[in-house]
Parts: structure tokens; C-alpha cells; sequence
């Protein structure tokens, strides 16, 4: 693979659900790409399909009532969505893994988390089981777990925590891949050990020189750990870009609110901005731009066409019709009023 191509791309992807009251259209039209080496963010709110579209690229939405509705997930020049379920397998765990949202749920908990480290080297690399088991050591002290050779014989139920979302991290690295998919992974830790489990991620990618899509609703995490961020919203990417162009530049409607909705270190803020409205019903999503009923610059054209995702700077794109006038002096002026805040 060409190293000036993307390590992963995505491409109209849409994933929809039969459900008994109709079709969600959980995903619908996604495209990403990352670079090897580098570490995209996808960021919305709960519900806008960001788990969603990580599952797809492993194939791990459970099929029915999951299906693939149309596009193309590639990785490393290879699509991931034509691969048989045995070739599958062979990727899952090996070239790209994933840690799950809850440690807690995500860990068998009749296993000593040795065993289930053991058993993905041994699977994968096709390692001896005394082989896999130092491997399983190495791993664990890596990722900062104390005393290894005795925790691989512990049960989940007997670590806290933060000391679970290691183990499912070491799990995750033990066969050392090149695409790390983190959803969420520091959700139900407390702050001080998010902070400690968001620079072992930047260690490790350091050490094995791996890819990271990260899903956070944390714009701080973003800010610190990513190089790309993609902001999502009601099946959809709604701005695309690197860091520091989205963080200084932003262009959609959807991305001010959310940086406004944040409170920000060393600034006296008695009231936070509030987007208005709700997430739109995804069985019954409005017509045109999905954003367009909560949106505050929102005119007929929103409510008709549905935006197309355009370039505004290199590398940087906006789904947006006003995206030329819309820039933080402007959302600055439209939401004077306090009847915007909290």
C-alpha cells in the first residue's frame, strides 16, 4: 500500500435496520478516511450512528435486523463488505481491533482475563499456549498493569474499573494491529483515570505505530489525542477536517453549538449554550438537512436539498448551504440572547 493513501477509507457507507416500525436508517451516506499512523475522531451526540459505523467496518452489527444498505469500507485497497465471514475473522482482532464501550459487559466474566488474552494470540499468531501466555505478560505490562504474572489468573469481577479497560486494551493489542477502533473507551471512568487511559493510547500508538479511530462525545479528548475529526450527526458527517482547522474554523451550524455547549478552562461562564430542539427521530428523519429544525441560520433551501459535503480549506469539508457566511463572528451575533442558554 501506497503510504500517501488512506489506510482506511469509507465510502457512501449506509447501514439501515428492519425494525417492526419501519427502516432506520442508522447510517446513511458516511464517507471517512484515515491516514496510517493517525488518529481520527468521530464525535456526536448518542444515537447519530457513530457505534453503527464502527461495527460495520469489523461486520459485527447483528444481521437481521442490520444491513448493509449500499457503499464500500476499504482497507488498506481491499473491501471489507466483499470479504467472505471466514476472511473476516482472520482481519477481526489480527489487522483491526476494537474496544467495546463497557469493559464491564465486554469481559467473560467465568474466564481469568489471562486466558482471554491467551486465547486471541493463540488464534491469531498461532502461538504455543506457554508461548501466548508470556506474550499475555508482556502486554499486560505494556499497558501498565501491575503485577501481571499474578492478575492473568484473575477473574474481570476482581479489578477495578479502569484496571478492566486496560486489560480489554492489552486484548486488543495483543496481536499488535494497525487500525485501533476505540468507542468510547473512557465513558465510565472517573477523570483521573481517563487521563491516565488517554496517554497509554498515545504511548502505545507511538510504540507500534498503529491507527486510531476514536468515538468520544469528549471535545477535550478530541483536542488532545486526534489529528482528524469527524462531526456526525442524524446519520450523516456534517464536518470533516483536521484539528486545528475545526476547532478554529468551524463552518457548520451543528459544530458551533457543540463547542459552544462546553464550558471552557479559565473562563467564568455562568450559562452555557443549549442547541435547541432534539435528535430527530431516525425513523422519521425531517427532509432536506437533518439539521435544518434546530438550526438558527436555517432558511427554505435547508428544509428542500439535503447539503452536500463540500471543501472549504484543504482537507476540510462542510455539509453545508451557508457554510461561506456561517464562521464563529456570525454565530457569535445570532445567539446574543440569552434565550439560547442555561
Amino acid at each position: 500500500m501506497n503510504n500517501s493513501e488512506p489506510i482506511l477509507k469509507i465510502s457512501e457507507l449506509k447501514v439501515y435496520f428492519d425494525t417492526d416500525d419501519g427502516v432506520v436508517k442508522s447510517v446513511d451516506g458516511v464517507d471517512l478516511e484515515m491516514m496510517k499512523g493517525t488518529t481520527l475522531a468521530l464525535v456526536g451526540e448518542s444515537g447519530c450512528g457513530k457505534s453503527v459505523t464502527c461495527m460495520s467496518i469489523l461486520g459485527l452489527n447483528p444481521s437481521p435486523p442490520a444491513r448493509i444498505g449500499g457503499g464500500e469500507i476499504f482497507y488498506k485497497g481491499r473491501n471489507l463488505l466483499e470479504c467472505s465471514e471466514r476472511e473476516m475473522e482472520g482481519i477481526r482482532g489480527n489487522d483491526i481491533s476494537m474496544i467495546f464501550q463497557e469493559p464491564m459487559t465486554s469481559l467473560n466474566p467465568v474466564f481469568t482475563v489471562g486466558d482471554q488474552i491467551r486465547e486471541a494470540i493463540m488464534l491469531h499468531q498461532k502461538k504455543t499456549s506457554v508461548d501466548a501466555m508470556k506474550l499475555t505478560v508482556e502486554i499486560l505490562k505494556k499497558v501498565g498493569i501491575p503485577s501481571p504474572e499474578i492478575r492473568i489468573n484473575e477473574y474481570p469481577h476482581q479489578m477495578s474499573g479502569g484496571m478492566k479497560q486496560r486489560i480489554m486494551i492489552a486484548m486488543a493489542l495483543s496481536c499488535n494491529p494497525e487500525i485501533l477502533i476505540a468507542d468510547e473507551p473512557t465513558t465510565a471512568l472517573d477523570v483521573t483515570i481517563q487521563a491516565q487511559i488517554l496517554e497509554l493510547m498515545k504511548s502505545l500508538q507511538h510504540d507500534f505505530g498503529m491507527s486510531i479511530l476514536l468515538v468520544t462525545h469528549d471535545l477535550g479528548v478530541v483536542a488532545d489525542i486526534a489529528s482528524h475529526v469527524a462531526i456526525m450527526y442524524a446519520s450523516k458527517i456534517a464536518e470533516y477536517g483536521p484539528v486545528d482547522d475545526i476547532y478554529n474554523n468551524p463552518r457548520h451550524p451543528y459544530t458551533l453549538g457543540l463547542f459552544t455547549s462546553i464550558p471552557v478552562a479559565g473562563e467564568r461562564k455562568e450559562k452555557l449554550y443549549v442547541i435547541p430542539g432534539n435528535v430527530p427521530n431516525p425513523l422519521a428523519f425531517p427532509e432536506g438537512c437533518k439539521f435544518w429544525p434546530r438550526c438558527l441560520f436555517a432558511e427554505e433551501i435547508c428544509k428542500l436539498h439535503e447539503p452536500l459535503m463540500e471543501s472549504i480549506s484543504q482537507g476540510h469539508t462542510v455539509a453545508c448551504h451557508f457554510k461561506d457566511r456561517i464562521d464563529k463572528h456570525a454565530w457569535k451575533e445570532k445567539t446574543k440572547t440569552e434565550s439560547f442558554f442555561i
